[in-house]
């Protein structure tokens, strides 16, 4: 597999010193002298689940080699975390509540909040779950809930429709104020004109 991390020594009095560190993001820990060797992994991501093999050399007369020959499975375990929490609007009148979290074991979703709509998953990864909560009906909080063996996470949104009894009242009160300032401007270019002249 590739180097991910190399460290060497020239002489026996010295600790090693670092070749190669992929990003580095590994560490040397402790002092091989003293037989205290930890490596530390740093800024983990999913991607570093892989299984990792450990090689030490000693070079001088005896020149003896040491391997791990199954290595170490390295398995990234997480409590739920929400990634995104949306909502967003449909065809027609319909909106859709989206929720996004990760964790491992993989996270059970659900939604709470008004009653009315339905629940539907959509295709996420393997440490990545989504549901929607569709066809929104009632204003108010939705709470989107995630849940593993390692702990619990919560997203909140909040839902309320633009409502308008009177679609006439509603088009005076948008353009009444805009007709004020355009009377005002009027007036005071009028005033402009009448004043030079």
């Amino acid at each position: 597999g590739t180097v991910v991390f190399k460290c060497v020594t020239q002489g026996a009095g010295e600790l090693c010193k670092t070749a190669v560190s992929y990003k580095n993001k590994y560490k040397l820990l402790g002092n091989p002298r003293h037989k205290d060797l930890t490596i530390r992994i740093d800024n983990l991501t999913w991607s570093d689940s892989e299984r990792y093999f450990c090689r030490v050399e000693l070079s001088g007369d005896v020149h003896d080699k040491y391997e791990s020959r199954n290595g170490l499975k390295l398995h990234i375990i997480a409590a739920p975390r929400i990634t995104n929490i949306t909502v967003s609007a449909g065809g027609g009148r319909s909106f859709t509540a989206r929720c996004t979290a990760e964790g491992e074991p993989a996270p059970a979703l659900t939604w709470s909040g008004p009653p009315g709509g339905s629940l539907a998953s959509v295709p996420s990864g393997s440490h990545q779950v989504t549901k929607e909560l569709q066809h929104l009906a009632q204003d108010g909080k939705y709470t989107c809930t995630a849940v593993n063996s390692h702990g619990r996470a919560e997203g909140a949104v909040y839902f309320y429709k633009f409502k308008t009894s009177n679609s006439s009242l509603f088009l005076i009160l948008i353009f009444m104020p805009l007709g004020i300032k355009v009377l005002i401007l009027l007036v005071l270019v009028g005033f402009t004109v009448f004043w030079r002249g």
